[in-house]
């Protein structure tokens, strides 16, 4: 799945950019931020290998896409605490905008994709 792909090479890059963040924010905002990005692959790899109930699957892609919105807001703080570059955080909110966006229409059309 094109969702399931994006949002892992999101995780990775997310993973690589927070290991930059000073010492005393590895263990609250970059593990935070680390956290929130590797949960949306997760959870819908998870959803997807219980797609045979509807409402599992659903109910995991719904938390992906919640997660999907937590690390937007981690990524908004490491930019205003000056940790992320402006155009490191906008190349992110963008990939995370579109990854919303997929799972949104993975959710309506759960049953178009294979």
């Amino acid at each position: 799945m094109d969702v399931y792909r994006e949002a892992y090479d999101a995780a990775l890059l997310v993973s690589k950019v927070s290991r930059r963040f000073p010492v005393q924010e590895q263990a609250e905002l970059a593990r935070q931020l680390r956290r929130s990005a590797r949960s949306v692959p997760a959870n819908i790899a998870e959803g997807w290998a219980k797609r045979s109930s509807p409402a599992e699957f659903k109910r995991y892609l719904m938390v992906a896409f919640g997660s999907c919105h937590e690390t937007l807001v981690w990524l908004d703080m490491s930019r205003d605490e000056g940790y992320l570059k402006a155009d490191e955080h906008n190349d992110l909110a963008t990939r995370y905008d579109r990854i919303s966006i997929m799972l949104r229409n993975l959710w309506k059309n759960w049953r178009s994709f294979k």
